[in-house]
């Protein structure tokens, strides 16, 4: 190839990359300080007390929603007050089948819904409340506060300096921002924090002013998540036994790589471990740890990001030896319709009171954990439980809030292993030396004489729209003998003129023409889930069956469901994904659609990463697409976690 959310290296990282050595010493480090922890075991695991478990329904005491309060209900209000009717799928998924009712008490809840702006709800509160909508209404503070943590979270953070948020109360008139704070704390929503200084070299000087404690604010929806998971995955490394004899791990070991040794070792005699490595290698690494491990009567299990991902890697293995059950994460947690929780949520059967029947859980595609799920994971792990967080070199942070992955990597409180890369073959594996570059920083030509890799340039939006469509459609169908059901677009991002949605758009009206007659979808759709369905995973792709009164009938991977028009609203169209939601599930082809919007190298690597057979690269950013690669890297993103893990 030729040169063709803009981010900025994050400040703690270090520009320069360990070497192999430094690595192993480093791996082989945390090992003895784990193995030394857990000596201890028995004593901590008689110690440990378990935690409540954190509240997925209402506050005990508090009205439940009024069941006869539904969609109808809140269709009537929006129409009452102008409210686009669009809105009401999407209110009524967050606000739950009171959402009428709330909104009537406290039209500032509006801000809770996704894609609602303080403008927005301020009209629609004027027209609810007239002259009784005042600017300095606490609850309209109070939402607005909440509203700016939710925006910090849907750009990864979990927490925001107070000051920040005060000054961006001020831009948006409220009167008297501190109090509009004092209002969100008082209703538990938000979370105060303090935020302990960093001290460097200079701060020990005898005269030197030393930096005083930042006070800063998180939903609690995110900094409470945080917390479960640092408790979690601390109990998991203080509880943990070997799970296998000396001897039986030395035979395990017999002839392995050092790297591989590492791996295994790591796994067997701490809770918890880290695996790094390269595209195929990594995933496989993981699936030989479980499998030695079960064919020596551990408890193992393998669990992906989707059952799309769970059925191709089973299918892979199929070949081989028996080997431990493959299934996806959010199968493994058992999720469950309850209609007592939080809307929006998603309750599992696995939890702190009804724990994994497992000693060893291997997680592919781990970087793809917020900290809401990596909470979720670490409190259905049993005491004793050993979690090994496989992920690809360079992966970008997860879709939701929060990096578990890399907060624990950066805590050097778990052994963290890198494999070494396999040889990459520049004649026989196209697809394995540009992945290789990209990751490297640098964006290459490759010889592609299998038409592995196939770059398409394109002037503008429209062209790569129209580039992306043709692909899809008709060159690697016809050219290629892929099916159209196993070619995936995929774009840096949802928004923008060659984002996930407009691409949808564009397939749409080729591949499946219609009125969007059931919640914005016709049958024939390919369909993405966007936010949690207890039915499936996000990033789990379906087809449209039909709908009607009762719902939307989706065919996915694990079977035909019917979701309610408030969880169909939790879809997006499919044909096209942005890169954080296709992450982790593999596809045969892969036409990744690159713009100037949203590039970095890691957001780059996932993409191409993803092709098994065949990448199509419609090329419409320019030298960009070149420059990102080389220079930007994920977005830097406030959390706690790392500090969690060692406080």
């Amino acid at each position: 190839m030729t040169d063709s959310h803009t981010d900025h290296p994050h400040p703690d990282h270090d520009d320069r990359s360990p070497t192999p050595a430094e690595r192993a010493a480093r791996a082989a480090e945390a090992l003895r300080a784990a193995e030394a922890a857990g000596a201890a075991a028995a004593k901590a695991a008689e110690a440990h007390k378990a935690r409540p478990a954190r509240p997925t329904a209402a506050p005990a005491g508090q009205a439940a929603p009024d069941a006869g309060e539904g969609l109808a209900a809140l269709t009537d209000l929006f129409e009452g007050t102008g409210v686009p009717a669009p809105l009401a799928g999407r209110a009524a998924a967050r606000l739950g089948p009171g959402a009428a009712a709330a909104l009537r008490a406290d039209p500032w809840r509006l801000l809770r819904v996704p894609g609602v702006a303080p403008a927005q709800a301020d009209h629609f509160a004027r027209r609810l409340l007239g002259d009784g909508a005042r600017p300095d209404d606490p609850r309209r503070g109070r939402a607005l506060v909440l509203h700016l943590l939710t925006e910090a979270a849907r750009e990864g953070h979990t927490v925001t300096p107070a000051k920040e948020v005060t000054t961006a109360l001020e831009r948006i008139g409220v009167p008297d921002p501190r109090a509009a704070v004092e209002a969100a704390l008082d209703e538990a929503e938000v979370l105060a924090l303090t935020e302990e200084p960093e001290f460097d070299e200079d701060s020990f000087e005898e005269d030197a002013d030393l930096p005083e404690p930042e006070e800063t604010l998180g939903a609690a929806r995110w900094a409470l998540a945080e917390e479960a998971a640092a408790e979690g995955l601390r109990r998991l490394t203080l509880t943990a036994a070997p799970l296998l004899d000396d001897a039986a791990v030395r035979e395990l070991r017999s002839g392995l790589p050092e790297d591989r040794s590492l791996a295994l070792t790591a796994a067997l005699r701490t809770g918890v471990s880290v695996l790094r490595g390269t595209p195929g290698d990594v995933e496989r690494a993981g699936v030989e740890i479980a499998s030695a491990a079960a064919g020596r009567g551990v408890r193992a299990a393998v669990a992906t990001p989707t059952d799309r991902a769970a059925a191709d890697l089973a299918r892979e293995l199929a070949d081989g030896p028996p080997g431990p059950p493959v299934t996806s994460l959010h199968r493994l947690l058992e999720p469950r319709e309850d209609a007592a929780a939080v809307p929006g949520a998603v309750v599992y059967g696995r939890g702190e009171q009804h724990p994994f029947d497992l000693d060893l859980i291997v997680v592919t595609a781990a970087a793809g954990l917020d900290v809401e799920l990596c909470a979720v994971l670490a409190e259905a792990c049993a005491d004793g439980t050993h979690l090994v967080l496989c992920a690809r070199e360079g992966d970008p942070p997860p879709a939701g809030p929060g990096r578990p992955l890399e907060d624990l990597e950066a805590s050097e409180a778990v052994p963290v292993v890198t494999l070494d890369a396999p040889p990459v073959d520049a004649s026989g594996d196209p697809l394995g030396v540009l992945a290789a570059a990209v990751r490297g920083g640098e964006l290459v030509a490759v010889d592609a004489p299998g038409r592995e890799v196939v770059v398409v340039p394109a002037a503008g939006p429209g062209e790569a729209a129209h580039r992306a469509v043709q692909l899809v459609t008709d060159s690697i169908p016809r050219a290629l003998g892929i099916p159209l059901e196993d070619v995936q677009v995929v774009a840096p991002a949802a928004g923008g003129e060659t984002g996930a949605t407009a691409l949808n758009a564009a397939l749409k009206a080729r591949l499946n023409p219609g009125p969007g007659k059931f919640a914005g979808m016709d049958p024939g759709d390919r369909v993405v889930v966007a936010a949690p369905l207890p039915q499936a995973a996000v990033g789990e792709t379906g087809v449209v069956l039909g709908g009607g009164a009762h719902g939307l009938d989706v065919e996915f991977p694990g079977g035909m469901v019917t979701l309610s028009p408030a969880e169909a609203s939790r879809l997006r169209h499919g044909w096209a994904v942005p890169v954080a939601l296709g992450r982790g599930t593999p596809r045969p082809a892969v036409v990744a659609v690159m713009s100037g919007d949203g590039l970095s190298r890691p957001v780059v690597a996932t993409a191409f990463g993803l092709a098994r057979r065949h990448l199509s690269v419609v090329q419409a950013a320019g030298p960009a697409l070149a420059r990102a690669v080389r220079d930007v890297a994920a977005p830097p993103r406030r959390t706690r976690l790392a500090r969690l893990m060692t406080g």
